[in-house]
């Protein structure tokens, strides 16, 4: 039943946006503190991740002190809130454009696009977010300062951020199909073949990137019901669903953490984490671990299998 959310409501609301957005800082907070304290895994693969991990973080950041109550604090809410998650998903399709490069058109020279995606995330997210504030009248969707009570406002809002969205969904999906399917004809050549070496590395590689093809989920997960409420809230307006407002608090606000266990808790990390572990536990203790060795003599991996890009140095 469609009624208007009481304050009973907005206070659950304005708890459960806390609390996941305080998982998703803790979990992005660990993969930024990974990256600056493992010299080892500051590759340029791995970089990607580190500012995707970095813009979940800001983005629950001020998702977490926005206070709706107060005019100044929800306008910075608003639009930080509005410029880092639209940074966040941006930074997924820098990724997916990186491995398309390197797995499918056999490129090298993703490192010397580093500035382009710089200005490629940053000026969108701000363009985004300028022009967001067209139609410009906030009002609080229970827990943050994204609804606006204007009609001129909410269309604005869809526009700039959710039909962005759905196209980086959109763009993930189908890169990562490509990547996939390349790596699979490429391992069924290798049977063929009988190549025993190829065949190890090419299952290796696919082992890996299987996963990879679950990843658009992450932000369909997250933003699905965010979608579906902004949609009934400009057909409908005044009237809130509470279940389905919780679920798109809740979902939305977890995508930094969503995002920081599928991208950064890859082999490397964890690698990283167990030599740290072995160095400074006694060795009594470290039987109970018996996996970190397993770690420590792997192959260095990775975190995004196929991106074998030779030092230039």
């Amino acid at each position: 039943m469609a009624t208007a959310l009481s304050i009973h409501d907005r206070r659950i609301l304005t708890a459960l946006n806390s609390g996941a957005s305080s998982l998703s800082f803790l979990g992005s907070g660990f993969i930024v503190l990974c990256y600056s304290l493992f010299k080892e895994l500051r590759k340029f693969s791995f970089k990607l991740v580190f500012y995707l991990a970095l813009s979940d973080m800001l983005c629950s950041f001020f998702n977490m002190v926005g206070d709706p109550s107060k005019g100044f604090f929800c306008y910075a809410q608003g639009y930080t809130t509005h410029f880092f998650c639209v940074a966040s998903f941006l930074w997924t399709t820098t990724i997916a454009f990186t491995l398309h490069r390197t797995v499918v058109r056999h490129k090298t020279d993703v490192e010397d696009l580093e500035a382009i995606f710089h200005l490629y995330v940053w000026g969108t997210s701000l363009v985004m977010t300028v022009i967001r504030s067209i139609g410009n009248d906030h009002s609080h969707l229970g827990a943050w300062c994204w609804a606006q009570t204007g009609r001129t406002g909410k269309a604005v809002h869809f526009i700039t951020f959710y039909v962005p969205l759905w196209g980086a969904i959109l763009y993930n999906g189908f890169t990562y199909f490509q990547v996939i399917r390349m790596l699979n004809n490429a391992t069924r050549m290798a049977v063929g073949m009988s190549d025993r070496a190829y065949q190890f590395d090419a299952r290796t590689d696919m082992k890996a990137l299987n996963r990879w093809g679950y990843y658009p989920l992450i932000l369909i997960g997250s933003w699905a019901f965010g979608t579906i409420n902004r949609i009934h809230d400009f057909i409908e307006p005044g009237h809130k669903i509470f279940w389905l407002s919780f679920l798109d608090v809740g979902t939305a606000a977890l995508m930094g953490l969503f995002n920081s266990i599928a991208y950064g808790l890859n082999a490397s990390v964890r690698r990283a984490i167990y030599e740290r572990i072995e160095l400074f536990w006694p060795e009594r203790l470290q039987r109970w671990f018996p996996n970190s060795s397993r770690y420590r003599n792997q192959q260095q991996q990775s975190e995004l299998i196929s991106l074998k890009i030779q030092d230039q140095q």
